[in-house]
C-alpha cells in the first residue's frame, strides 16, 4: 500500500505531465478552428476547467450521502476539500470563456442562459464556504455541510442542462444545438488529454486538502486538550 503522501506525489507528477503535454498539443497538434480562428484553443482548458467544477460539486454530493450514512468526519473534510476544488476550478471556467467570448461575441459577458446558470452555481457555493466557516461545532457543521452539497447539486445540472434545454449563444460540444463545436479527431485527442490532466490534479488537489483539513483538526483537538489540562492544572493550584 502507498501512503497517502506518496499517492498525492504520484498523482500530481502524472497530471504535470499530462499538463505540459496537452499545452503542447493544443499548441502545435490540434488545428485552428475554421470559424473561431486561434482564439479557440482556449476552449481545451475552459472544457478541462469546467469538467472538473461540476466533478468537484457531484462528488461534494457524494461526500455528502456518505457522511450522513456513516457520521464520519472523513467525510466532512472531504465535503469541504472538493467544494473549494470545484469552485476555484469554476472561477478559471468562467475567466477563461471570459478571455474566449472576447473576440468571438464582442463582449467579456453575456447574460446568456449557460453564463447566467453557472454564476449561479458559483454563488451557491460561495454562500457553502461562507456559510460553512461560521460554525465551529464539529457535528453541526458537518451535518450542514453534507445537507448542503446534495441540494446545492441540482444548480449543476441545471448548469449543464441550460445550453441544451434554452436558446443560447454558447458553444455544444456534444450533442445537437444551433451553435455546435464540429471537432475532429486531433481536437478530440487534445481535449482528453486535457480532460485527464484536470482531472487527476482534481483528485491529487482533493486528497492534499483532506490531508491539511486532518491536520488542522488534529492541531485544534490538540489546543483543546491543552487548554483543559492547563485549567486543570490552575485548578489545582488554587
Amino acid at each position: 500500500m502507498l501512503s497517502e503522501n506518496k499517492t498525492i506525489t504520484i498523482l500530481s507528477v502524472i497530471a504535470a505531465v499530462l499538463f505540459v503535454f496537452a499545452f503542447l498539443m493544443v499548441i502545435f497538434y490540434a488545428p485552428i478552428e475554421v470559424n473561431m480562428g486561434l482564439v479557440q484553443k482556449v476552449f481545451y482548458f475552459h472544457m478541462s476547467a469546467a469538467w472538473v467544477g461540476m466533478l468537484a460539486f457531484l462528488m461534494a454530493a457524494i461526500f455528502g450521502i456518505l457522511y450522513l450514512v456513516h457520521k464520519d468526519l472523513k467525510w466532512d473534510r472531504l465535503i469541504a476539500s472538493s467544494v473549494e476544488i470545484g469552485l476555484l476550478f469554476t472561477v478559471i471556467c468562467i475567466l477563461s470563456g471570459m478571455i474566449w467570448a472576447r473576440p468571438i461575441w464582442n463582449t467579456w459577458w453575456t447574460w446568456d442562459p449557460r453564463l447566467t446558470t453557472v454564476t449561479i452555481m458559483a454563488f451557491t457555493y460561495i454562500a457553502f464556504i461562507l456559510l460553512r466557516r461560521s460554525m465551529d461545532e464539529p457535528s453541526k457543521r458537518a451535518q450542514f455541510s453534507a445537507i448542503y452539497a446534495i441540494v446545492g447539486f441540482v444548480t449543476v445540472p441545471l448548469t449543464f442542462f441550460s445550453a441544451r434545454l434554452l436558446r443560447t449563444i454558447h458553444p455544444i460540444i456534444f450533442g445537437s444545438g444551433e451553435i455546435d463545436m464540429n471537432l475532429n479527431q486531433p481536437m478530440l485527442t487534445t481535449m482528453f488529454i486535457s480532460l485527464g490532466a484536470f482531472t487527476i490534479m482534481y483528485v491529487a488537489l482533493l486528497l492534499q486538502r483532506a490531508h491539511l483539513m486532518q491536520a488542522e483538526d488534529d492541531l485544534m483537538q490538540l489546543r483543546m486538550h491543552t487548554e483543559i489540562d492547563a485549567d486543570w492544572e490552575d485548578q489545582a493550584d488554587a
